[in-house]
């Protein structure tokens, strides 16, 4: 808020719901809207994945039950949301340094100095680098120099970027030339090949073995991270989205990687600065969760009247990420449903099955149609009947 004195103030966001812009106006019609200024910027080693990464590795992908009842109460990082909160909105409490800008990333991209402390030049590392999977694992210094961020890192011989370096480096064709030379050789140390200049990627030929080894090898997903705000500092925007989007098909989807799974959606998928980009990948993400009650990132639970909790991004677990779970039907609702729903004498319905899952509390099988577990099966049997008892409780 502006005042005549002393111009406009930041004020630090307290809560997750105060950093996540994504689901403040979802609707479709905005996937088409220009990017908003969420320009933003950078990691190296912030304190919310240093701690989260250091102080318990096991955090990264919590191992939920398929009980409501049964599963931690996790929640998502204040920490995490914050700074990429700040990544995004170009982090508004940034303080240029006093010391000369050298340029020193750019200079480093041009060949022209080495970095420090290995004294090894960004020619050398592009050139005889590509394929020494054990030279990109355990060397911890070159990271910050070939993707550099507007935040200090581990290796403090790195030069924060500057927004004056930024412009410098984005019309300097021989340093965007090694930069992608550069995220190239990154991605194929994870098993990833760059497809076209669009950003486009898919899974390499070494896959299997490199995706074993992600897995396993998680200190490799804060350098992901690291990366994905590279791009975007750079000028890669665009080149977040389809990696984020693998990243999650592999980790969701497929089981390569499932241990990424928290870090791909608690980390990656907010380094993106476009909203509407963001909701795409947590729709997507959402329909692959499981357990689909435990989905933590939106969109938050609607209110409904006067006594609704409207509910929010960190909310408890068990509630899933529309904030309710429709009850267990009564004696009379299944008669109904079974009723509506078996086709043939001895036959057990697909209505069937789900309520009987439900009883045995197991994993419900899809509907389709975004309609899944018992919720869809109740709606699906209401209006069948020409009504929907439960439209205003169950929010898909």
């Amino acid at each position: 808020m502006g005042n005549l004195t002393g111009g406009w103030r930041y004020k630090e966001p307290s809560t997750v719901e105060e950093c996540d812009s994504t689901w403040g106006s979802d609707s479709e019609s905005e996937e088409q809207e220009a990017a908003e200024d969420d320009s933003g910027i950078s990691e190296s080693v912030s304190p919310s994945e240093t701690g989260r990464y250091a102080a318990d590795p096991g955090d990264m992908s919590p191992q939920l039950t398929d009980s409501p009842e049964s599963a931690p109460k996790i929640k998502r990082s204040f920490y995490a949301a914050r700074d990429l909160y700040k990544y995004r909105h170009s982090y508004p409490n940034y303080k240029a340094s006093h010391h000369p800008n050298e340029y020193r990333n750019l200079r480093f991209y041009l060949n022209k100095i080495p970095l420090v402390p290995d004294g090894i030049y960004v020619e050398e590392i592009l050139t005889k680098w590509r394929g020494d999977y054990d030279k990109l694992e355990h060397n911890h210094t070159y990271i910050q120099w070939l993707f550099p961020l507007r935040e200090q890192g581990l290796n403090f011989y790195a030069q924060e970027l500057t927004q004056d370096e930024i412009k410098e480096f984005q019309s300097t064709r021989e340093a965007k030339r090694r930069f992608l030379a550069a995220y190239s050789l990154m991605l194929d140390f994870y098993g990833i090949k760059l497809l076209d200049k669009s950003g486009n990627v898919a899974r390499a030929s070494n896959w299997q073995e490199r995706f074993q080894h992600l897995n396993e090898s998680q200190h490799n997903y804060l350098r992901i991270t690291r990366i994905l705000k590279s791009l975007g500092e750079l000028g890669y925007e665009a080149f977040k989205a389809p990696l984020v989007r693998l990243l999650l098909e592999e980790s969701l989807c497929h089981s390569t990687m499932p241990n990424m799974q928290h870090s791909a959606l608690e980390y990656y998928v907010y380094t993106i600065r476009l909203p509407a980009s963001r909701r795409r990948l947590l729709r997507f993400s959402r329909q692959h969760y499981r357990p689909a009650h435990a989905f933590l990132w939106g969109p938050p639970a609607k209110k409904r009247g006067a006594g609704g909790n409207g509910g929010g991004l960190g909310g408890s677990v068990g509630a899933g990420s529309s904030g309710i779970r429709a009850p267990a039907p009564t004696p009379e609702q299944q008669r109904k449903m079974e009723a509506v729903s078996s086709r043939s004498v001895g036959t057990r319905s697909p209505i069937q099955d789900l309520v009987a899952a439900r009883a045995e509390g197991t994993e419900c099988v899809s509907l389709g149609s975004n309609l899944t577990g018992l919720e869809g099966a109740l709606i699906i049997a209401g209006a069948r009947e020409g009504r929907n008892e439960y439209q205003d409780m169950v929010h898909l």
